[in-house]
């Protein structure tokens, strides 16, 4: 049961009273002290330290040791519950569902949905993502565009990694009835803190095109991309999922970002906008497309 951090500091400062400074931790402060840790609530457990070690300074080390024992114990069983996990246990994502408007090929306003999952493991990161955008306006479909993703990752040392992507779309309305994307390559955490993460990553990419009016084409390329998640607050973060990939004939390059605000309990608002431009589209296509995005998101 979480405890009110209010509470435990009042009833720590009262069982501290009185108590003369020694060796060991006063019984009250220590049982206050395991009730926070038994809770698993890291923010009553960092609450109840720093007022024990105000209340009683001598007794620092002995706090601050069983607090880092906690954390030992804690990231121990993270590991062995990641080593012990099958192929389809341990992940976790969200789902969105909610409207949008668009401008570029089409301008109107329809229904976006969209889903992620992931699963981390002791040197593997798996991310699976799937999007897509539907829009009819005066009677007629203006925007049918789908898009699936799977993106593995394998740990190297320190913050570097090997990526593998592979990418599947449709949008009828930039040209194309179906584009394949393989890619796979180097990547790099950049930053990595409780708050802030930044990912970079590049690599070659083979990319398959099925056009709407022109031959399909098949090209060696090169992708690159950065991912940055920001967490503001405890229910307020801004992510940020940039790529460009290079070919000879045509380059793409993509953005997304998003802020998304808790709102209870595991559903979340989410505002989002996302460009994306195309350096030779088909004639009769606008090079550059956005998507403005309003969506409920819903955590698990």
């Amino acid at each position: 049961m979480t405890l009110p951090v209010r509470a435990i500091t009042l009833i720590v400062l009262l069982a501290s009273v009185g108590v003369p400074a020694r060796a060991e931790l006063p019984a009250p402060v220590r049982a206050m002290l395991d009730a926070a840790i038994a809770s698993g609530n890291e923010s009553d457990i960092a609450s109840v330290a720093k007022v024990a070690k105000v209340a009683n300074p001598t007794d620092a080390k002995e706090i601050d040791a069983m607090v880092a024992s906690h954390r030992q114990a804690v990231k121990r069983a993270e590991l062995a519950h990641k080593r012990e996990a099958g192929t389809f246990e341990d992940w976790h994502g969200n789902g969105e569902l909610g409207g949008s408007t668009t401008t570029g090929n089409t301008r109107s306003a329809g229904l976006s949905a969209g889903l992620t999952l992931t699963k981390t493991g002791i040197k593997w990161r798996h991310r699976v993502r799937a999007t897509t955008d539907y829009q009819r306006n005066d009677g007629a479909t203006t925007r049918n565009q789908w898009m699936a993703s799977y993106e593995p990752n394998f740990q190297l040392r320190d913050s570097f990694y090997l990526f593998g992507l592979a990418m599947y779309e449709k949008d009828r309305f930039q040209g194309f009835s179906d584009r394949t994307t393989v890619s796979g390559g180097f990547g790099y955490r950049a930053v990595e803190t409780d708050d802030l993460k930044i990912d970079i990553k590049g690599g070659p990419a083979w990319r398959g095109t099925h056009w709407l009016d022109d031959p399909a084409t098949n090209e060696l390329e090169g992708l690159a991309g950065t991912d940055l998640v920001w967490r503001l607050t405890s229910r307020i973060e801004i992510s940020d999922n940039a790529q460009a990939i290079w070919g000879a004939d045509n380059s793409t390059y993509s953005n997304t970002a998003a802020f998304t605000a808790k709102l209870n309990g595991s559903l979340s608002g989410r505002f989002s906008y996302a460009v994306r431009h195309e350096t030779n589209p088909p004639p009769g296509s606008v090079a550059t497309d956005t998507i403005t995005r309003a969506t409920l998101v819903y955590g698990f």
